[in-house]
């Protein structure tokens, strides 16, 4: 039986894009779901996000068990997992955006505004470098798409799968053993990005 991809839709993701892009690198089965029961059968899950921070968290935490779903299939089973921009940032213990918020606390840190400074603009938007991490298995250097006006800083810097520069390194992607998150928009990113979500879709973690 092929895999299934469940695309969480909480009101929250580009999520025609995505679905897009998956079919495109091959996924057979893509779930666009706001269902936990699918979410729970699901092998991998994509968590898209787009817009404020504790705005999607309370769009997340309104479908009836759907915290609860991802919880036990991605930390209980150790199903894939990723999330895209505002999708992984939710994977912080919170974000300072218009006061503190609570986030998954799936990897610990924190997501804080970037700060401007003569040629640095916020939000960050458009093309740059993305540069792994050695021995990072799904993110390959190159450069892809971002729109964000707020990033991840890791508690732990091992946490930390890919750096960009804006203004200093900026976290480009989180990973910890079935779970990576990228601030960049793979659906965006043409070929450097399709070649991430195909990764994404053959990996198995260790």
């Amino acid at each position: 039986m092929a895999e299934r991809v469940a695309l969480i839709d909480y009101g929250a993701g580009n999520l025609h894009s995505v679905h897009n892009a998956l079919k495109a690198v091959g996924a057979p089965d893509i779930a666009v779901t706001d269902d936990p029961a699918v979410v729970h059968s699901a092998d991998r899950i994509v968590l898209p996000g787009v817009g404020a921070f504790a705005a999607c968290m309370d769009g997340l935490r309104a479908i009836p068990g759907m915290v609860s779903a991802l919880e036990a299939r991605v930390l209980g089973d150790g199903a894939p997992f990723l999330g895209i921009c505002v999708g992984m940032q939710l994977l912080a213990t919170r974000g300072v955006e218009h006061g503190v918020h609570e986030g998954l606390g799936w990897i610990d840190g924190e997501v804080r505004a970037l700060v401007p400074a003569p040629g640095i603009k916020v939000p960050h938007m458009g093309w740059n470098d993305v540069v792994p991490k050695s021995g990072e298995p799904l993110i390959e250097q190159g450069e892809a798409y971002f729109l964000h006006g707020y990033h991840f800083i890791a508690a732990d810097e091992a946490d930390v799968a890919a750096t960009t520069d804006h203004g200093g390194a900026v976290t480009a992607a989180v990973a910890r053993a079935n779970i990576i998150g990228v601030q960049f928009h793979p659906e965006k990113s043409q070929a450097y990005g399709l070649r991430l979500l195909r990764h994404f879709l053959d990996w198995t973690p260790a």
